[in-house]
């Protein structure tokens, strides 16, 4: 009896230790070999019912009808929930209109389905304030959606911010050819949604379309996520003047000195960059405490349909490190991972890992230096800006251009690694000599394996 159990023991340690061991070889880990956070494993949504009060706009005074801009009137309801101890601002079935509206602590945002919080057409509706853009600290114009300083702020609901950007864009194209050098500041744009200096963030289930400008910006948050939304802004047809062009720099969402994202799940169609990582531009950016890095980003499960690139490192980033993209489905998309080097400012992008992509591109990996409205000054100490431990693997494409990358003076390339590729290739250019230490293991192109 006593050997039975010995044995029964015995037996019960091996299984545990075993299991044990499987455990720890399928932890999750970042590119550089640090174990990823179990919040990253945690896509549940925030239940709506649990964030205290419901407020429903048009009980407390708020017309149905679509023709008023009801700033004050909604930002009234924002207030006085945030005066009772907060909850949630509910928008219903119809279509409101807003200029700015700021949430404070403790209050949240849920758009019901057939709900449309729709930003105004005119820029005199959105206040002017000190704010972040393209990498500078300065004075422009709010977003339709702005949140600062708060923990715990949710947008959720199946229904719709919708930017009505089409006067936007169409004012910004007649200025274009007007001025072929006229920024993208100087249109004077709102974004759709900015959220700054907060945490424990969660965006989920909500259509975001038509923004003026940037889609989504957030700005020195921590903790936050995408789960499940939909963004959305044409890529042509927005202006007689030239039926190609579409909303200029409506970026899916822009991460800017921020830690810890994560998108799961989005659908990103937009006419500029999908997810791009900023956090200053500029010779001496580095040394200004308004700019900074992003780390531990994570994209997934997400599908793109025409978008400019689906992960942009750039054009006003410094350091990014921790960064992945990974089982996606991209579609027409013009890059998958664009590096965009800017020779005035002092780069750094590391541990970056791009895996299980499959689906059509023009260029998937792409690495050029990037001059638009660049201003280059002296610097005796400017850093070398450098590229490395960048990893490409388990994909599978067909592209226009798999490999467009180029060498500069201004940049480094070192420990890039191609692994279980393979892909379909128009233009044939992959030269692993460009980079330094450049590891090539199972990629194939046009069906010939490459060493």
């Amino acid at each position: 009896m006593k050997l039975k159990l010995t044995l029964a023991l015995s037996l019960l340690v091996v299984c545990m230790t075993t299991m044990g061991a499987k455990k720890k070889k399928q932890v999750d880990l970042f590119p550089d070999g640090t174990p990823i956070p179990a919040w990253f494993s945690d896509t549940t949504k925030v239940d709506v019912e649990k964030l205290g009060k419901k407020y429903v706009i048009t009980d407390y005074g708020v017309r149905y009808d679509p023709t008023l801009i009801q700033t004050e009137k909604i930002q009234a309801v924002i207030d006085l929930a945030a005066a009772e101890g907060g909850g949630v601002i509910v928008v219903p079935t119809g279509v409101f209109q807003s200029g700015s509206l700021f949430f404070k602590q403790g209050t949240h945002l849920y758009v019901e389905e057939g709900g449309v919080l729709l930003g105004s057409d005119r820029i005199s509706n959105f206040k002017l304030l000190k704010t972040r853009m393209e990498g500078q600290t300065l004075n422009y114009f709010a977003a339709l959606v702005n949140a600062d300083g708060i923990d715990g702020f949710t947008i959720a609901g199946k229904g719709t911010i919708n930017g009505n950007g089409h006067n936007y864009w169409e004012e910004f194209w007649i200025r274009r050819k007007f001025n072929r050098q006229c920024t993208n500041l100087e249109a004077m744009r709102p974004r759709l949604v900015y959220i700054s200096n907060c945490k424990n963030v969660t965006v989920q289930d909500v259509h975001l379309i038509n923004s003026p400008f940037w889609t989504n910006h957030l700005y020195k948050c921590e903790y936050v996520r995408y789960l499940g939304c939909y963004i959305y802004a044409p890529n042509s047809g927005v202006t007689p003047v030239d039926p190609k062009r579409g909303a200029p720099s409506s970026d899916a969402i822009d991460i800017d000195v921020c830690n810890n994202v994560l998108i799961n799940g989005c659908y990103m169609s937009v006419c500029d960059d999908a997810v791009v990582l900023k956090g200053g531009k500029g010779t001496w950016a580095d040394k200004d405490p308004d700019n900074g890095p992003c780390n531990n980003v994570i994209i997934q499960n997400c599908t793109y349909g025409k978008v400019h690139g689906c992960l942009t490192l750039g054009s006003e980033s410094l350091h990014d490190r921790n960064v992945i993209l990974r089982n996606c489905t991209v579609t027409q998309a013009n890059r998958v991972l664009w590096l965009k080097m800017r020779p005035d400012t002092p780069q750094h992008y590391e541990y970056v890992t791009v895996e299980g992509i499959t689906g059509d591109c023009s260029s998937f990996l792409v690495v050029r230096p990037w001059t638009q409205f660049f201003k280059p000054e002296k610097r005796d100490d400017m850093p070398l800006s450098t590229c490395n431990n960048i990893t490409i693997k388990n994909i599978n494409m067909e592209c226009k251009n798999f490999f467009d990358v180029g060498k500069s003076d201004k940049y480094r390339l070192v420990d890039f690694t191609f692994e279980k590729c393979n892909v379909q290739d128009q233009k044939k250019a992959f030269d692993k000599t460009i980079i330094e230490n450049c590891q090539v293991k199972n990629l194939v192109i046009n069906g010939e394996e490459m060493k």
